[in-house]
């Protein structure tokens, strides 16, 4: 018997040439958290050719409700490379480029630098999300955008729209202040939720990981947006909007 072909249910749907057009592709996925890791497996299982990952943490017991990444057996490690070694799992053909780095004014230029099909940031720290979005559009590359997953339980009130579009978030109200300082008001898609997050959900840090707050967060959630990240850039793709 002929062995099948891993993309042949996904050909079936899309047709071949389309399939191709896919396996072409390059994307840069930034931040492999609860969202990113999500949609990173979701672009290789759709056979993008090429991915470029970044993300500068290390798997944490506390990241196993919700990031593809956190087994028991992973905890320590570099969360790049076991995303890495996951998707060359799923399509050993996979190019892979990593960046265990956190996103700043230094590294950012050779980073966004390669000739990107679509941007998936899914980075959930202000200043690095708002220059990789910043940095996006000036080259005029085309993102899609996570905004807060955390705190929120409802997925059947997830949005799609352009940045400008956004409301009822606290996080891409943050974004949206932020990016019209550099004259940025559109041209970016966001994955959102208006449901609101109550006070008791949220408790403050002490600063460790660039993060002042946490946020109590259930597992499909940052799914859900990774699922909604990863469907945008593949219908981008597919209709020829790279």
């Amino acid at each position: 018997m002929n062995k099948v072909s891993w993309k042949s249910r996904t050909e079936l749907l899309i047709g071949k040439d389309k399939s191709e057009a896919l396996q072409k592709a390059h994307v840069l996925v930034a931040g492999l958290g609860g969202v990113g890791g999500y949609a990173a497996e979701l672009l290789c299982r759709a056979g993008i050719g090429k991915l470029t990952l970044v993300d500068n943490d290390i798997v944490q017991d506390s990241n196993r409700n919700r990031q593809l990444a956190a087994l028991c057996s992973t905890e320590g490690k570099l969360k790049v490379e076991v995303i890495a070694e996951r998707l060359k799992d799923i399509n050993p053909e996979i190019q892979i480029v990593k960046y265990s780095v956190f996103l700043s004014e230094e590294n950012l230029a050779e980073i966004i630098g390669q000739p990107y099909d679509f941007i998936i940031d899914a980075i959930d720290t202000l200043t690095p999300k708002v220059l990789l979005l910043k940095e996006a559009v000036s080259r005029g590359r085309k993102a899609v955008s996570s905004m807060g997953s955390g705190g929120k339980i409802n997925p059947e009130i997830i949005c799609v729209d352009d940045i400008s579009g956004s409301h009822h978030c606290k996080f891409a109200y943050k974004v949206r202040k932020y990016l019209h300082k550099y004259g940025i008001y559109q041209g970016i898609t966001v994955v959102y939720s208006p449901e609101s997050v109550r006070k008791e959900v949220i408790v403050e840090t002490d600063g460790t990981g660039n993060k002042r707050s946490q946020v109590g967060t259930i597992s499909f959630m940052p799914a859900m947006f990774g699922c909604y990240c990863a469907a945008e850039v593949i219908k981008g793709l597919l209709s020829g909007e790279s």
